[in-house]
């Protein structure tokens, strides 16, 4: 069963998206999705995945120099 998980982000636009997405792919590989909502306020960035958790995200994200923090 896949889970979605969705962040309030720092990420602002498509050239950030761009620089995010080989590690976003490499991390949720073929078993899972992801996508950025840049016209919400909050910049959300959904994760559909099997195996991955929130903290793991997350900490990819801030390690990359964004701020990043899952919504409940």
């Amino acid at each position: 069963m896949k889970n979605v998980l969705v962040f309030k982000t720092s990420v602002s636009g498509k050239d950030e998206v761009k620089k995010l997405k080989p590690l976003l792919n490499r991390l949720v590989n073929q078993n899972g999705y992801w996508n950025f909502d840049l016209e919400d306020c909050d910049n959300i960035l959904r994760v559909e995945t099997q195996s991955l958790s929130a903290p793991v995200i997350s900490s990819l994200l801030q390690k990359s120099g964004f701020r990043c923090e899952e919504l409940h």
